[in-house]
């Protein structure tokens, strides 16, 4: 027992003394990489580049990070303004898998981040939970002995001699939404792809996304379609199968919901921006995901924004058609009851709702002062008015930022001047190529504030012959819209409970009168001062024969063919300039100047 007792006093010493540098080799020695790890490393190499893929391996314990790099500069900058993605980084997929085991140890975890926006990326939470499921489904048949043999089976399919570089040279992996379209030879490099390849692929691709299908080519050069869900193949690993699952679903985001990632039902299609279902357990998981938590910085640095969501949802509240158009009802959990929801659609409580609007602290006192201070005063005046306005900000579905003065078109004379899109991917990319066909043209379309609350979230839509029909329909249905200002002023003034749609001598008399004189303010307040306000929309429309064109007012039969650019606010009655016409040619090359597009 002494001689125990002194050897184990000897290994004691002699551990003390070993150099820590030296003790993590000697664990590392013990810990293996897996070599299917390294075939599936090497593939994503090979498909895409060296860069696509990065290890960390732990000296001490059995984990290694996989760092999967999804190239996200296909989407168009307007997308990823929407989205807040930032289209010059990729999306890092972070998987951490057992070293030694690989395939066959515990099912790996998953983190979704840009490399500067790590903390507040909200693509990616939703994209993780995606992935997280995914990866789940497919580990309880995964195993390192599983897919080696589906290797295998690919390489079983080839010649010797190289012949399988040049077949893969030619082989398309489900999506082309990278890059890198092609299945490419080990060592061949990325070609750098110019603006006009990159739309045509977003274009080819949101096409195919309006079923949630995308295009894709077989091994025999057959060209199918394939569902955003559809699961790619093993053959070239794990890993390449985890990166164009991503591609997949990364372009058709906004039509599945961020929590149960089931398809959305609403009733006028998807909108741009990615947004949670109507499913009570959805709003509660929602709540929950800290999504809605950014109502401080969307205050901070958007203001003006904020201040007209606010506004738009006030004059829907306040309108005599509130049943009608105040379309979505809000689904507000309950901040002293987590299980139960304050503002719930089937059980509409207008008066309370009414309550927690007026207590909404307003926007500009908001931005004088610390946001934490503020939404105190807001939660003792109402416990409801903070999540309110959170779930204003985050149910909004377009992009609406306010344009600098640079960017402003100085003819419309007003300061509340916001760019506005609304298009899902899908739809613009319809609309592009409707316009290389057909050519396009800018129009105004006017409506009340009261409906913009809808339109927002809803989409711009044909209300001809439906409950949400105000004005009329005398030249069919259709979306109306007007070159001229003054006809499109008329609509937006037109207040609650007005049906009958004035004649355009009327609207031009009525507002040529009003601008008489030009009544400018001395200085412009940077947050709108009235509730009496005018609101009216610059839209893009196809100039094909579904443009109905009545003299001066105009009758797209087809929702697809018009696109919110931009978005005009004036307040106590004041129009602008009543004469504006789109189809003059100034007009059109300052508003080709503000969007930046060069006229031809």
């Amino acid at each position: 027992v002494g001689h125990q007792n002194n050897f184990n006093q000897t290994e004691t010493r002699d551990a003390q003394n070993i150099c820590p540098v030296c003790l993590q080799g000697h664990y590392t020695t013990d810990l293996s990489r897996h070599p299917q790890l390294d075939i599936d490393v090497g593939a994503v190499r090979d498909i895409y580049s060296e860069s696509a893929v990065s290890v960390r391996e732990y000296e001490t314990i059995d984990d290694v990070d996989i760092e999967l790099h999804i190239n996200v500069s296909f989407l168009d900058e307007e997308v990823a303004s929407a989205w807040k993605v930032t289209r010059t980084e990729p999306i890092i997929l972070r998987l951490r898998f057992s070293l030694s085991q690989y395939l066959d140890g515990p099912e790996p975890t998953v983190e979704v981040f840009q490399p500067t926006c790590k903390d507040c990326f909200c693509l990616g939470v939703q994209l993780k939970r995606i992935l997280t499921t995914f990866i789940s489904n497919q580990w309880k048949h995964l195993s390192n002995e599983f897919l080696n043999a589906q290797q295998r089976k690919r390489h079983s399919w080839f010649k010797a001699g190289g012949t399988i570089k040049k077949f893969r040279a030619g082989l398309s992996i489900f999506s082309p939404i990278t890059n890198v379209p092609l299945i490419q030879g080990p060592g061949v490099k990325t070609r750098p792809a110019g603006q006009e390849l990159r739309v045509t692929r977003l274009m080819s691709r949101s096409m195919s996304c309006t079923k949630r299908d995308l295009h894709t080519s077989s091994p025999i050069g057959q060209v199918s379609l394939i569902h955003c869900k559809s699961i790619p193949t093993l053959e070239y690993g794990f890993l390449v199968q985890v990166m164009k699952y991503s591609e997949q679903r990364i372009p058709t985001l906004n039509d599945y919901c961020v929590v149960c990632d089931e398809q959305h039902v609403f009733q006028n299609g998807s909108m741009l921006k990615p947004a949670v279902c109507t499913r009570e357990l959805c709003v509660f998981s929602f709540n929950t995901l800290g999504v809605m938590s950014g109502a401080a910085e969307d205050v901070a640095t958007g203001a003006e924004v904020v201040d007209l969501l606010v506004a738009m949802c006030r004059a829907a509240l306040e309108s005599a058609r509130k049943s009608i158009i105040f379309d979505p009802y809000p689904s507000v959990v309950d901040p002293h009851d987590p299980k139960s929801l304050a503002f719930n659609p089937k059980k509409r409580s207008y008066e309370r709702l009414q309550r927690a609007l007026d207590s909404i602290t307003s926007i500009r006192e908001i931005t004088q002062g610390p946001y934490v201070e503020i939404k105190k005063q807001m939660d003792k005046l109402d416990p409801l008015a903070h999540p309110l306005l959170q779930w204003i900000i985050s149910s909004n579905r377009s992009h609406i930022v306010k344009l600098p003065s640079s960017r402003q078109l100085k003819f419309m004379h007003t300061s509340h001047q916001f760019l506005l899109l609304s298009s899902p991917p899908a739809k613009e990319a319809r609309f592009r190529t409707a316009r290389k066909l057909h050519g396009s043209t800018f129009a105004f379309h006017g409506s009340h504030i009261e409906n913009w609350h809808s339109i927002l979230r809803n989409g711009l839509v044909n209300a001809s012959y439906t409950k949400l029909q105000l004005h009329g329909a005398a030249y069919g249905k259709g979306i109306y819209l007007s070159p001229i200002s003054s006809i499109s002023f008329g609509y937006s003034g037109m207040g609650k409970g007005q049906h009958h749609m004035p004649t355009k001598e009327e609207l031009v008399q009525h507002y040529n009168r009003v601008n008489t004189v030009l009544q400018c303010r001395p200085t412009q307040s940077r947050f709108l001062q009235s509730r009496n306000l005018n609101c009216v929309a610059l839209c893009e429309v196809i100039t094909s024969k579904d443009l109905q064109k009545h003299g001066n007012i105009w009758v797209c039969l087809i929702s697809d063919h018009v696109c919110t650019r931009f978005f005009f606010v004036y307040e106590d009655g004041q129009v602008g300039d009543a004469n504006i016409n789109t189809q003059d040619v100034r007009i059109q090359k300052e508003i080709l100047r503000v969007i930046g597009v060069q006229s031809t």
